[in-house]
């Protein structure tokens, strides 16, 4: 991403945020190249907030036809029917974002992201999977991994009004600031799978809950074949099930995953907007950190419930094992 200077028109459209965070940081921005599948209300709200923020360009891929479902909290379709029919949510969610910058090049990818080879991967600095399966996020993360360059990996999932963020950012470098000094400051982050391959039994017990009914669910929609959201109350005793057993195989109580939580997840299908606005906004907030390489990122898990208003982040790695 390093590179030409900003020309006039960008310093004078990113005046504001330069202020901020520096014309370093800005020209990073402008360098990097994200890719973006999966387009609901969380990764709508992610998607206007870096566009606004000037990346060098935008890639999206959904291929789902535009339904009345695929409004649901996504303010980049049009409510209009006559607007949509017959486009894919990429190609309508597109030329939206076009408007807001038009300095950001926004395109449409079309296919199955779990099917391309490393060399589509090689043109991104970042790689964003909203509601995406267990299985696809293991091979796009293993395939960022097995990359020359670091590229920039996050899954973002968003039920009801709870909402899961994952980082991967591999071997980062970045800096800081404390107090008068700016300092650097190196971290190593565990992979997808390692991350949920780590045993629950050392956990602290602080832990939140939502890691632990997020695996759950995604272990139900890998052993039912269901696709994201493809659940309802007719699944809990199912469901259920499953939790016991991860338990069991992780010699914890089952009274660790509250059963009313698994039901609200999986009765609560469509996004809550208030919630998609804060969990789009951290995900922008960190993919911004990541490219500027600038504060401190999370690692590697973030969790945002509604119903009391608290997010926090929960570093999970093989660490817990090994202390």
């Amino acid at each position: 991403m390093d590179g030409e200077e900003l020309t006039e028109q960008e310093t004078a459209l990113y005046d504001r945020q330069i202020r901020v965070w520096g014309a370093n940081a800005q020209r990073r921005l402008t360098k990097s190249h994200v890719l973006v599948s999966g387009i609901k209300g969380t990764v709508a709200e992610f998607c206007k907030n870096i566009v606004l923020a000037g990346v060098g360009s935008v890639t999206l891929m959904d291929d789902r036809l535009v339904n009345e479902e695929a409004l649901n909290a996504n303010f980049l379709i049009p409510p209009d029917e006559n607007a949509y029919r017959g486009n894919t949510v990429a190609e309508i969610c597109c030329d939206s974002l076009k408007d807001f910058n038009p300095m950001v090049r926004v395109s449409v990818e079309k296919g199955d992201l779990s099917t391309l080879g490393l060399e589509f991967f090689e043109k991104f600095d970042v790689v964003v999977i909203g509601y995406g399966s267990r299985v696809t996020k293991k091979s796009v993360n293993e395939k960022c991994r097995n990359l020359v360059k670091r590229v920039a990996f996050y899954t973002v999932d968003c039920r009801d009004s709870c909402g899961e963020i994952f980082v991967d950012l591999q071997n980062y470098k970045y800096t800081k600031k404390k107090l008068e000094e700016t300092v650097e400051c190196e971290l190593n982050f565990p992979s997808f799978q390692e991350a949920i391959s780590v045993p629950w039994k050392p956990f602290p017990r602080r832990t939140a809950k939502l890691y632990f009914a997020m695996r759950v669910i995604e272990v139900f929609e890998e052993s039912e074949g269901r696709k994201h959201g493809e659940c309802s109350l007719l699944d809990l005793a199912r469901i259920l099930e499953i939790k016991k057993q991860l338990c069991e195989a992780n010699s914890v109580s089952e009274s660790l995953i509250p059963d009313s939580l698994l039901e609200r997840l999986i009765t609560g299908t469509t996004e809550f907007p208030p919630a998609c606005a804060i969990v789009g906004g951290i995900l922008a907030q960190e993919v911004i950190k990541a490219v500027s390489c600038k504060g401190d990122p999370i690692k590697n898990f973030f969790y945002f419930d509604g119903e009391d208003g608290k997010g926090v982040m929960e570093d999970i790695s093989n660490s817990f094992t090994s202390s």
